[in-house]
């Protein structure tokens, strides 16, 4: 049984999820203590129920602990077995946050999953949908072949957005040699693109347009395409958020090894258009300018492939999200990450 300290590092959700991911692909149980204890609501909260009942129809697993609020868990799995999961989070709750807890052992499995989920599709403290589909998914194009569907969008407090998933494995093509990760140089500016969203009511006003104006503008200053599309949505509340993303390569991008740098703001009610299209635009800026070819964001997506496959990566920013995924990846697996603070280099080899 794997012991884990759920106040390490961050002291957030991010080991639960960590955990269920690791633990239902490798078919390890685990025993988490002090969940969340530092925030001023301890314990397990809605979001990760649903993790965990989202897995029980993939690997069946033993469970202890599982209510709301709970300062502890205890999670055995039986074998995976993925099917089409169901799942309503209920009002906002980040469907980009399970996601990240579900994608890992099904991207990794040798049969396809199919995830239909109902909840937030951009909401606060997690990465909006765009971010996951367009920084995240591409470099999980190595192991999985991953299509979403966004079917709706769901803003705080009402939620109710819906997405469509579907992962088809390579391991299912019996691929002997998938490749490690290896994001070391920025290379050079290809373009940038983005989009712009918001709720059907505030397209009088085009906010989303505004947005992508602003964002634009000062974007400008790098002399490449910046195409930012805008698009408004039938939702259950007024919502609106932007999300952008700058390509790297020789000539083009590489399909196989690709280096794209995120960034993604929301806007908020009295809070000006521009201003979130600015905001947005800068945070992306500031990526490109560490000259890494993985923003802070992403980085700590991919330390649970690193510690399956190997590799190395540098990133712009070293948070205690990713220094949490390495802690918890290390606990599962028979691996040592190797952390250069200086550098911002983050490497395992196998």
């Amino acid at each position: 049984m794997i012991e884990l300290d759920g106040n390490y590092g961050e002291g957030g959700g991010q080991i639960v999820r960590s955990a269920l991911a690791l633990s239902t692909l490798l078919g390890k149980p685990f025993e988490i203590s002090n969940i969340r204890k530092g925030r001023s609501n301890p314990g397990l909260k809605a979001q990760h129920l649903s993790c965990i009942t989202a897995l029980k129809d993939m690997c069946d697993p033993e469970v202890e602990g599982a209510v709301l609020g709970s300062d502890s868990l205890t999670y055995t799995p039986k074998k995976y077995d993925p099917k089409t999961v169901k799942l309503d989070i209920g009002t906002a709750g980040s469907i980009t946050l399970l996601l990240q807890c579900l994608l890992f052992p099904a991207s990794l499995s040798k049969q396809k999953s199919r995830f239909v989920i109902t909840g937030g599709t951009d909401v606060k403290w997690s990465m909006q949908m765009d971010y996951l589909i367009n920084i995240v998914l591409p470099q999980l194009k190595r192991f999985a072949t991953v299509s979403i569907n966004v079917e709706k969008r769901g803003y705080y407090p009402k939620g109710q957005g819906k997405v469509d998933v579907n992962v088809h494995p390579k391991f299912m093509d019996d691929v002997a040699f998938l490749p490690s990760l290896d994001l070391t140089k920025q290379k050079k500016l290809i373009c940038i693109r983005g989009t712009s969203h918001a709720s059907k009511e505030l397209s009088k006003a085009e906010v989303a347009e505004r947005q992508a104006r602003a964002a634009q503008h000062i974007l400008s200053k790098y002399n490449v395409p910046v195409n930012i599309q805008t698009i408004y949505s039938e939702t259950e509340c007024t919502g609106t958020g932007i999300t952008l993303w700058a390509l790297f390569g020789q000539d083009d991008l590489d399909l196989l090894n690709p280096i794209i740098l995120g960034s993604d703001n929301l806007g908020e009610k009295g809070k000006k258009a521009e201003l979130v299209g600015e905001e947005c635009a800068k945070a992306l800026i500031d990526e490109i300018s560490t000259n890494a070819p993985v923003d802070k964001h992403l980085a700590d997506n991919l330390i649970p492939y690193m510690g399956v496959f190997g590799g190395k990566i540098k990133v712009s920013e070293i948070t205690n999200h990713t220094l949490t995924n390495i802690y918890v990846t290390e606990q599962f697996l028979d691996v040592k990450f190797n952390i250069d603070e200086e550098k911002k280099i983050i490497s395992v080899e196998k």
